[in-house]
């Protein structure tokens, strides 16, 4: 019997062991992307931005799927799932890569945060799992942290502020659909297939964009420092996405979604080294409050999936 499925005090397992490297590596190369797509030029519209973030991500997945055999093409029923999910995800990262612009990544990345506490609650919402006061309370206070952070913002910005909001929630809903996918479908065949659909959304609407006049809009040709950027938000998600599907794959979900935390880590140092932002006391006592809220929320989720396991053989 392996003893780590009952005893949370046990030797790790390798696989687990490996999972944990992997969500490490994706808390530190996420926010990479994000600082290359912060620093893109602001003649570059975000649409353009998120072209290269999926087009990249279908020219790397969709190979590697297909070589190691999970290139089975998906049914129709799979397919309107997948642009569902492309849809969301696309939606998501044009509200944070839109609020970069105007905001540092650790306040944007703080206030994305309340994303495992939206998760929660559609989790008692639409899969009817147990959702007790304890956990609402905590959600709550994790909202109550948000607040912190995007209030000073929401003075100096307006309506800019609420954008990470609008990722949180996408990406929450964006989830609920992963869990019922990723039961029959390879963690990397999903990515991949969902980067298809965002792409086949957001890359024919640059090509009938292109000239438009629409400077939000319109793409623009890339030279110098965009070149790199672009190519880096592309190489970097890829790579991001990849360490996450292995993690999940490795590790259970309970064990690595605490260590997401670290991503706040990364964003401050990224944020500091690259562009000289760094979070004021406020911003400091939101993400206290968000990582401290989202930590009881996955104890008390480990300590129920324990108790719901059913005990070994005598």
């Amino acid at each position: 019997m392996d003893r780590t499925a009952t005893d949370p005090s046990a030797p790790l397992r390798d696989g687990t062991v490996a999972g944990i490297l992997c969500m490490v590596g994706f808390a530190f190369t996420a926010p990479v992307m994000d600082a290359f797509a912060k620093a893109t030029p602001a003649e570059v519209p975000v649409m353009q931005i998120l072209g290269a973030r999926f087009g990249v991500q279908v020219a790397v997945l969709v190979p590697l799927a297909l070589a190691l055999g999970m290139g089975r093409w998906p049914g129709p029923r799979d397919w309107l799932r997948h642009l569902l999910r492309g849809v969301l995800l696309l939606t998501a990262t044009g509200c944070f890569f839109t609020a970069l612009r105007f905001m540092p990544i650790a306040n944007a990345l703080s206030i994305f945060f309340v994303a495992p506490f939206i998760l929660t609650i559609l989790g008692g919402l639409m899969l009817k799992e147990e959702v007790g006061p304890r956990r609402i309370a905590a959600c709550a206070v994790g909202f109550l942290g948000a607040l912190l952070v995007i209030q000073p913002s929401f003075a100096d910005l307006g309506a800019v502020a609420l954008l990470p909001l609008g990722t949180a929630l996408c990406f929450a809903f964006y989830m609920v659909l992963t869990r019922r996918m990723a039961q029959r479908t390879h963690p990397i065949a999903l990515q991949a297939w969902t980067a298809t659909a965002a792409s086949a959304v957001v890359l024919p609407a640059l090509w009938l964009l292109d000239g438009s006049g629409i400077a939000a809009l319109d793409p623009v040709r890339p030279t110098g420092l965009a070149l790199w950027t672009l190519a880096g938000v592309g190489v970097m998600a890829t790579v991001s996405h990849l360490f996450i599907s292995f993690a999940l794959r490795l590790a259970p979900a309970a064990t690595i979604a605490p260590l997401q935390y670290l991503e706040i880590v990364a964003a401050v140092a990224l944020g500091y080294w690259v562009f000289g932002d760094f979070p004021d006391a406020l911003t400091w006592a939101g993400i206290a409050v968000i990582v401290g809220a989202g930590l009881y929320v996955f104890a008390r989720e480990r300590r129920v999936s324990l108790r719901r396991r059913p005990l070994p053989p005598a």
